[in-house]
């Protein structure tokens, strides 16, 4: 299973990042939701916090580039071996930053991972 950090998720359950926390934990994966508010998608918390963490396959993005630089140092912490960019979260400089550490950058949809078996 690929332990996954979903940044941007929310507890509304009509948001893109709620329904691949839940969909994410349906196929096994261990999860770790961090989101702008605290809340709870199913079993799994949503946290505030930048938790350090080991052994992480992907990191999944659901916040916009103008967010996402205040996030580089936390997402390479993590040393995930891919970094998903979800529809609209596209960012080339974090894609060149990620690729020059080794990590794989993939615009895709988790959600369509999932649903295709490319997860």
């Amino acid at each position: 299973m690929k332990k996954t950090v979903v940044i941007g998720a929310s507890s509304n359950p009509e948001r893109y990042s709620y329904l691949a926390v839940d969909r994410l934990t349906q196929h096994e994966h261990p999860v770790i939701a961090i989101g702008s508010r605290a809340g709870q998608i199913g079993s799994v918390p949503i946290i505030t916090t930048h938790p350090a963490e080991n052994d992480i396959d992907t990191v999944t993005l659901y916040v916009n580039p103008s967010i996402q630089t205040t996030l580089y140092d936390y997402i390479f912490s993590l040393h995930p071996k891919r970094i998903i960019f979800n529809p609209g979260t596209e960012n080339p400089e974090l894609c060149k930053l990620a690729k020059e550490k080794g990590i794989q950058c993939v615009e895709a949809c988790t959600l369509v991972l999932l649903s295709t078996h490319q997860y």
